[in-house]
């Protein structure tokens, strides 16, 4: 067994590592896990850009990758705690993003102002216990190639969207959207899908 497992399976040097890691109650790392660890841990590409007032919340624990050429837009914010982030190539991640791991993004995808993925829901079932307090469900987020995701839309956990689809302005994502379709609404719905017979965008009658 790893060291890492050793730590996980075990409930006080799991403590004790978080600890170490980042500060009581918050979700970013400690300065020297930022300033040390982390560039050794995580992969940022070539020509790949990180604004200076992007709140990057990355963990040595799970990964973090940002493709070459991709950009994170300033205002964002990026946590990896209970899952990876990963961006592909040519990528921007639009001003006041928020991603929260587990999430991949692939290769030529853009993100308008105030997009939210998050891969993360908190437990609520004990009404004795906090929500904060409750083991917290993870459900991967995955983005393919070339989608482009309009302002403040929301994707939520266990979602996939489709190779060259568009989710509108403000859409709530809450189920897997299929290649090159249009969503908008809240709850999303299909608007539109690519036919390749008449190779046209076209309505999608209602149900």
């Amino acid at each position: 067994m790893g060291i890492v497992n050793k730590i996980k399976s075990n409930p006080g040097l799991k403590k004790l590592a978080l600890w170490a890691l980042m500060p009581r109650n918050q979700a970013r790392p400690r300065l020297w896990v930022k300033l040390f660890v982390n560039p050794l841990k995580h992969k940022k590409g070539k020509r790949s850009l990180i604004r200076r007032r992007t709140r990057m919340d990355v963990m040595p624990f799970n990964n973090f990758v940002l493709g070459d050429d991709s950009t994170i837009e300033d205002f964002a914010t990026v946590n990896n705690g209970v899952g990876d982030v990963i961006i592909g190539n040519r990528t921007r991640i639009g001003i006041g993003n928020v991603l929260i791991g587990p999430v991949t993004i692939g290769n030529d995808v853009m993100f308008a102002q105030n997009v939210v993925l998050s891969g993360l829901n908190h437990g609520y079932e004990d009404i004795n216990t906090p929500p904060s307090l409750q083991p917290v469900e993870t459900k991967p987020i995955v983005i393919e190639d070339d989608v482009w995701i309009g302002a403040n839309a929301v994707v939520t956990a266990g979602v996939t969207v489709g190779k060259h689809s568009i989710i509108a302005a403000g859409c709530v994502v809450v189920k897997d959207v299929p290649p090159y379709s249009i969503v908008g609404g809240n709850p999303g719905r299909l608007l539109k899908q690519y036919n390749r017979e008449t190779k046209r965008w076209e309505r999608v009658k209602k149900d």
